[in-house]
């Protein structure tokens, strides 16, 4: 069994490794066959082959090209314009106004995309226009959007949450019944701090437009079930036991294409631009997966998960000694380490102990999940921080970073309410799948 040494020595050059820029995928390959090659030898260096195929032959991954991919369409096909614009008829009375709209239409994409990114990178697209000469404080408008994109892998159906479930062998359909009432949650936190603020300070909000006629109101309302429609079919596809999620991506596509097309936005140039995102977001994901499959494989019979376990037995700490130092690993990881690497990277390490620690695999999942989120927006490397700032085209990243700060508040309290009621995420899980 390898020491105590020898694993703090691999996973502090993996990480100083991706701090410096290499690509997450060469550097665990890299870890993985150096230990392969010292602790092991050839024969477990020459097992990359064997691991790479059944990480790329996974039926659960099949799902991460088919997600991505019902995201373009949806995207392509404009759904994304008018269902912002029919939210903030409803949302915008709040205090806050339009600042609201960007929380809830990053939850609502989320329910179709399952990536922060990807969300981050749509709602800002239609949002960041709509705010032009409103007198809102750009910084909480910037805050909102990359904030409320991080809903994007919580609330499923989530691309990280399919990586988790196929790495540790957690059921895919569990992890997203248990994303759904965080998720909500979250979205309302979020809703609550932004009117808090416009509360204390109302020049944070600017000028509210004129309310749009309830006929208006009434009538954008078919705007908003494109996505709705989309949901509805995947996850009740998935909650009703009549698919796997994987089978319930494809019938999302099925139904966005559908949908595509009864508004004529179907067409060859529009296909190809879908199919060209699609693969290369899924290339990206599947290499990183398969070097994460085959990093563990040599962690786990090398014996690193089983020597910390010992480890943090020995210490005497419990499940909450152990989440608190797992969070504070986690926010200061995030400063330098991307979120879906931060996760995938540590995933060998730290699932094998939480499962000694007696932690429920599933919520443990909805955990990680939301420590991503805290990834994607936290400086200096924060995701979603650098795609708003692009889309603005203008000013300081720190304007970004600002915003986002009570945020970021809102999803630690998160952390705290998950850990002090394990039911917010396991009660719906425990009622369709107990």
């Amino acid at each position: 069994m390898i020491g105590a040494f020898g694993a703090l020595v691999g996973f502090f050059l993996m990480i100083g490794l991706m701090a410096i820029g290499l690509h997450i995928a060469f550097v665990m390959f890299a870890i993985g066959a150096l230990g392969a090659i010292f602790y092991l030898g050839t024969p477990a260096l020459l097992a990359f082959g064997n691991q790479f195929w059944g990480a790329t032959n996974n039926f659960v991954l099949v799902a991460i090209p088919l997600f991505v991919l019902l995201g373009e369409i949806l995207v392509r096909a404009g759904f994304t314009d008018r269902m912002y614009r029919a939210l903030g008829d409803w949302l915008s009375p709040l205090p806050g106004g339009l600042l609201h709209t960007n929380i809830g239409a990053s939850a609502m994409f989320a329910a179709v995309s399952g990536s922060s990114v990807a969300t981050a990178a749509t709602i800002g697209t239609v949002a960041l226009p709509a705010f032009r000469d409103r007198g809102y404080d750009d910084r909480l408008v910037l805050g909102t959007v990359a904030a409320g994109a991080t809903l994007g892998i919580l609330i499923p159906p989530s691309i990280n949450m399919i990586i988790y479930g196929a790495m540790t062998n957690t059921s895919v359909g569990q992890l997203y019944a248990a994303g759904v009432v965080p998720g909500l949650v979250l979205t309302g936190l979020f809703m609550i701090v932004t009117v808090v603020l416009c509360l204390v300070r109302p020049a944070l909000a600017g000028a509210k437009p004129p309310p749009a006629p309830l006929s208006e109101k009434i009538a954008r309302l078919k705007d908003l079930l494109p996505p709705l429609v989309i949901f509805v079919l995947v996850m009740g596809s998935i909650y009703l036991g009549w698919a796997t999620p994987t089978e319930s991506a494809a019938v999302g596509v099925i139904a966005s294409l559908a949908l595509a097309a009864s508004v004529g936005r179907v067409n060859l140039r529009m296909l190809h631009e879908c199919f060209v995102s699609t693969v290369s977001v899924t290339a990206m994901i599947m290499l990183i997966a398969a070097a994460a499959f085959y990093l563990n494989f040599v962690l786990g019979v090398m014996g690193v998960p089983q020597a910390l376990a010992a480890g943090i037995r020995s210490l005497g700490a419990n499940q909450t000694v152990f989440l608190i130092i797992l969070t504070v690993f986690y926010l200061i990881l995030g400063c330098f380490l991307d979120a879906l690497a931060m996760v995938i990277g540590t995933i060998p390490i730290v699932f094998p102990l939480a499962l000694q620690m007696g932690i429920d695999p599933v919520w443990f999942g909805i955990y990680l999940v939301v420590m991503a989120e805290l990834a994607l927006i936290t400086p200096p490397v924060g995701m979603n921080l650098y795609v708003v700032q692009g889309i603005r085209g203008r000013g300081l990243i720190t304007d970004v970073i600002q915003g986002t700060l009570p945020y970021l508040v809102m999803m630690l309290l998160l952390v705290v309410l998950l850990v002090l009621w394990p039911g917010l995420a396991l009660w719906l899980p425990h009622q369709f799948y107990k």
